[in-house]
């Protein structure tokens, strides 16, 4: 686990540089503010189409492989992105890098494998942690790289550097957590109460359906505050992509340290849905004081109460659908969860871009409010129903989002 957290940090990093730059980077090849939501949805888009056959092919080949082809398809995308010359190769960078990017589901597959269910939690803050700490170090190590004078090359080629290196890392260091016994009882499982069937018949007798549903909609918050903020700032204050790098990087170190640290605590405390529920209240608060901020100050209160709701949810919602979720299918489910969460990164900056073309960014973030509200909703729903028992590792039978027991998965 801990070489685990140590190769998905490394990549974060990587993927962390790219964020801050792209909002200036697309401009300097032609691109227009609908460019740049395209663009980085494009990655997203790439993304949630592969990541379900990543996470199944992980249940059938064992976690280090897929995790490792990822690795170097990441950083590829990289190098081709430090060489774009136009907006095409910009996309075409973009849109590799999405279907290079199952790594992250598999990584909270392989922390599933690794944890018992009481420690699931802290094991699923401490994979957060990864995440939070790349979003920490890459925007910031992406602003200075970029800096002043707008040199987005060197960005790409240290972003390609990091995923080799991790890539390297992994092959050395990380050990399988599906060993040939494991995959031999999962293939015994497989044969006995079957594969699951298309994704949509396993979501549905698993009773996953609005569950992963959540990831779709945490993930959207997520990204249109990611689209919004730098073009926000820039206009409102006249930032460029180094500030908005320190900005991320300041709240990136926060909520890796409230995720390595306080995750597992906070879940035996309140519970997972609880946890959820205050969570997306979190972010509903800071989209209401974007709407209607005024000076630098509530600016950036905003934006750390919005990224830090959404990024509290991924460890929760992983921690949920693990415990729901039998181990023979549980790569392909935490895939399809990475799959939802990534169309949630595409319809964030969608959304983000034609609210702000339409009527400005007042209304922009009044549509992340509602979003929000939705997770709220459905935290409320599951709240009123009976506990849900853990999915049994060797059995059929879990509990469906209406609290009605489901076999077939």
């Amino acid at each position: 686990m801990p070489m685990l957290f140590v190769v998905v940090l490394i990549d974060l990093i990587g993927l962390g540089i790219i964020i801050p730059i792209l909002p200036f980077l697309a401009p300097t090849l032609g691109a227009s503010n609908l460019d740049i939501a395209l663009i980085i949805a494009i990655y997203s888009l790439f993304g949630g189409l592969a990541s379900p056959y990543w996470g199944k092919l992980s249940d059938r080949i064992g976690r280090k492989p897929v995790i490792l082809i990822c690795l170097a398809g990441a950083s590829a995308s990289y190098v081709l992105l430090a060489l774009a010359e136009t907006l095409a190769a910009l996309y075409l960078s973009r849109a590799i890098a999405g279907v290079m990017a199952g790594n992250f589901g598999v990584a909270s597959a392989m922390i599933a494998d690794l944890s018992k269910p009481e420690n699931r939690a802290k094991a699923m803050g401490m994979i957060g942690a990864a995440f939070g700490l790349g979003l920490v170090i890459g925007p910031f190590l992406g602003g200075i790289l970029a800096g002043d004078d707008g040199n987005y090359f060197r960005t790409g080629v240290f972003a390609a550097g990091l995923s080799a290196l991790a890539f390297l890392a992994g092959v050395v260091f990380l050990k399988e957590s599906l060993t040939p016994q494991l995959r031999a009882e999962q293939t015994t499982q497989r044969q006995t109460f079957g594969d699951g069937g298309s994704m949509l018949r396993m979501l549905r007798d698993s009773g996953n359906t609005l569950l992963t549903l959540q990831y779709f909609l945490a993930s959207g918050c997520h990204t249109v505050v990611s689209y919004l903020f730098p073009l926000w700032v820039g206009a409102m204050l006249g930032w460029g992509a180094k500030e908005v790098g320190m900005v991320f990087g300041l709240l990136g170190l926060t909520m890796a340290a409230l995720q390595a640290g306080a995750i597992g605590a906070l879940v035996r405390l309140m519970g997972e849905l609880r946890l959820l529920l205050i969570s997306a209240f979190i972010m509903m608060l800071g989209f209401v004081l974007a709407a209607t901020a005024q000076g630098q100050v509530q600016i950036v209160l905003a934006f750390f109460a919005t990224i830090a709701g959404a990024t509290l949810c991924t460890p929760v919602l992983n921690t949920l659908l693990a415990n729901r979720t039998p181990m023979h299918l549980r790569g392909r489910m935490m895939g399809t969860a990475s799959s939802s969460s990534a169309y949630g990164r595409v319809f964030g900056p969608m959304l983000g871009g034609v609210m702000l073309a339409g009527f400005g960014f007042e209304i922009a973030w009044l549509s992340g409010l509602l979003v929000a509200g939705l997770i709220v909703a459905w935290a409320l729903s599951q709240m009123r129903r009976p506990a849900e028992p853990t999915a049994p590792q060797h059995t059929t039978t879990t509990m469906t989002d209406e609290g009605a027991p489901a076999h077939g998965t």
